[in-house]
């Protein structure tokens, strides 16, 4: 069953369509890998989906809900949350820290509660308190907790980044380019907690360069060139479509 759903989805900034009516699902409980060249429109359909960016056609649903025109927070709230390119840490709190600030999302003291430190707000703060270093265990920073986030390595940043989205609760998490600037070791790693994610019944859409990561944590793998899909179906099928060949390596011309 789709747990997310994209319907003809297109996006323009101006003359150019960076997303050009682009369709495909993704089942509950599955990874599945958005792939495709440079510049092709993967993170525009990130940024479609989690409300970054408004698709100028189309549809999106998520658990039968349409998310298209929602905020960010209200996508949150529904159960969708995401990793960047670009790191977005707090990076002069602890790494505790940051992934409380993902716990908050699902709080509802209020301003009230916060003010007069009631019993329910008290309550919240506490469970928020070890979800979160239940998160940092799953993803192996326990032990950095009281660590400023911007003395991390950079493979542990990006795993700290995971750790405040698994904080929200997710339904699915987006994962962009989460291997980026990992060494062989920590991508190896990185796949297992992918896997792991998976069996605790967490949906994953992602995308990276890194193929051998694809290849071994996605069940289905959708390609798209210049904003439109071109091929989609399991790792063997793609990895021998005439199509992606063409895309990534390109042809030798004809004499």
């Amino acid at each position: 069953m789709a747990l997310l759903s994209l319907v003809n989805l297109t996006k323009r900034f101006g003359g150019l369509t960076a997303v050009d009516k682009v369709s495909f699902d993704v089942d509950e409980k599955s990874v599945v890998g958005l792939i495709g060249p440079n510049g092709a429109g993967k993170t525009t359909v990130f940024n479609l989906i989690t409300g970054n960016y408004q698709p100028d056609e189309g549809e999106i649903t998520f658990d039968e809900h349409l998310i298209k025109g929602l905020l960010t927070h209200r996508i949150v709230s529904l159960g969708i949350a995401r990793t960047f390119q670009t790191i977005r840490l707090f990076q002069n709190l602890s790494v505790l820290e940051n992934v409380l600030a993902g716990c908050h999302c699902r709080m509802e003291s209020g301003i009230f509660g916060g003010m007069f430190h009631t019993r329910k707000q008290k309550q919240e703060e506490k469970q928020a308190l070890e979800l979160a270093l239940k998160e940092l265990e799953f993803v192996g920073l326990r032990s950095e907790a009281t660590q400023l986030s911007k003395n991390l390595s950079y493979g542990n940043q990006r795993l700290l980044e995971i750790a405040r989205a698994l904080a929200t609760k997710p339904r699915l998490l987006i994962l962009d380019e989460p291997a980026g600037g990992m060494n062989e070791q920590e991508t190896d790693s990185l796949v297992e907690l992918i896997r792991k994610m998976r069996d605790r019944g967490i949906t994953v859409l992602l995308i990276e360069h890194d193929m051998g990561l694809v290849m071994k944590a996605c069940q289905k793998i959708v390609v798209i060139e210049y904003g439109r899909k071109i091929a989609e179906g399991g790792p063997e099928q793609i990895k021998e479509d005439p199509r992606v060949i063409e895309a990534y390596l390109g042809t030798d011309e004809e004499e």
